[in-house]
């Protein structure tokens, strides 16, 4: 295979991508190994995003963890054009026969039913309103969204039953967001709605290597500034953090959100299961050699010695004397700057079933 080389994807067949290999699936029972065999001799060509469909049976996905805020989401897409090298949900794309590495960049799934769906569950005669997290696992607003709308359609829906939603709690990255500011204007007025903003570093150099299809730190601040212009409730994630790499940046970021509108701050320690440790450390010895051995060392100092601890109340935080620092710095710079602890609690008391066409209304 031309474009693989000892396992790592030549760079011109990675342009604009995040991750250096693409190993197989976890759950693959053979494994694939690049070596040229003379018969290529065309150089290779950047990867091509190839996206396939899904007809979901269900999208309200629930869940019982005890250390986040929501008990059910959406996902409109499966794997992420974004190529965040971080990302925690590579892991997932190997139950769809697929490498968590390139593979979770080129090869996406879009749910163009999920709205029509989504109807059918909120109808239900039993549902039980709660807000809905939306893009828990890849982002809602990545730029394959500009073509098949789902995460559109899933608003209107939302918006049609007056149903709470968050996008704060996985938060995005993609300016997208602002072609529906007049949906969550509306909803946000109605108490409906919030939204939260990733902002990992203020470095665009840093930002671009990391996150290669995601829009420049100045460019999410602007997107944070129009929002909240909207009277869209913003949050500011910084996530995630990333000690010997970006944490030096924690209260700058913050300041600069403030600065732009957000009304509310949080911050997650960079997580690494499955798949993403070693991702990640092959990133990082590609891109920043001088300090990888130091960011994962600091990483493992506060994961217990591992590359990543999954214990609920750990896994967004982690441990140690370096991990309580950085949460001393968010909690001295969150007062400083006048944030408060959460965003204003949604409403659930609004949500109805929108009548059918020709359904009996109401007198009264």
């Amino acid at each position: 295979m031309e474009s693989e080389q000892n396992g790592k994807i030549r760079a011109e067949a990675r342009r604009g991508r995040g991750a250096v290999t693409n190993a197989v699936g976890r759950f693959e029972p053979y494994a694939r190994v690049g070596f040229d065999d003379g018969w290529h001799q065309d150089a290779p060509r950047a990867s091509q995003t190839q996206v396939a469909i899904e007809n979901p049976r269900s999208v309200i996905t629930r869940n019982t963890s005890p250390d986040i805020s929501f008990d059910r989401s959406i996902n409109p897409y499966r794997g992420c054009e974004h190529g965040c090298i971080y990302c925690f949900a590579r892991p997932s794309h190997a139950y769809l026969g697929y490498s968590a590495g390139l593979d979770f960049e080129t090869r996406l799934i879009a749910r163009p039913g999920a709205p029509d769906r989504l109807r059918q569950e909120l109808s239900r005669p039993r549902y039980q309103v709660a807000p809905i997290a939306i893009g828990t696992n890849t982002d809602p607003y990545q730029p394959i969204e500009a073509r098949y709308r789902v995460m559109r359609g899933v608003l209107e829906v939302l918006s049609q039953f007056r149903h709470p939603v968050t996008i704060v709690t996985i938060v995005t990255k993609g300016t997208l967001i602002e072609r529906d500011i007049d949906l969550l204007s509306d909803m946000a007025q109605a108490g409906l709605a919030h939204v939260g903003i990733s902002l990992t570093t203020l470095d665009a150099t840093v930002s671009r290597r990391m996150e290669p299809r995601v829009p420049s730190p100045n460019r999410r601040l602007q997107m944070i500034e129009r929002l909240a212009g909207a009277g869209v409730p913003v949050r500011v994630m910084v996530a995630p953090v990333i000690p010997g790499l970006t944490d030096h940046e924690l209260e700058a970021i913050m300041g600069a959100a403030k600065d732009a509108g957000a009304m509310s701050a949080g911050y997650i320690l960079l997580r690494l299961p499955g798949e993403v440790a070693e991702l990640f450390e092959e990133w990082l010895k590609e891109y920043f050699p001088n300090r990888a051995a130091r960011v994962m060392g600091r990483m493992r100092g506060m994961r217990g010695g591992r590359d990543y601890n999954a214990e609920f109340g750990a896994r967004m935080v982690g441990q140690g004397a370096f991990a309580d620092l950085l949460r001393h710095r968010f909690a001295i710079t969150r007062k400083r700057l006048g944030f408060p602890g959460h965003l204003p609690k949604l409403r659930g008391d609004l949500f109805a079933v929108p009548p059918k066409p020709g359904d009996q209304l109401t007198l009264f």
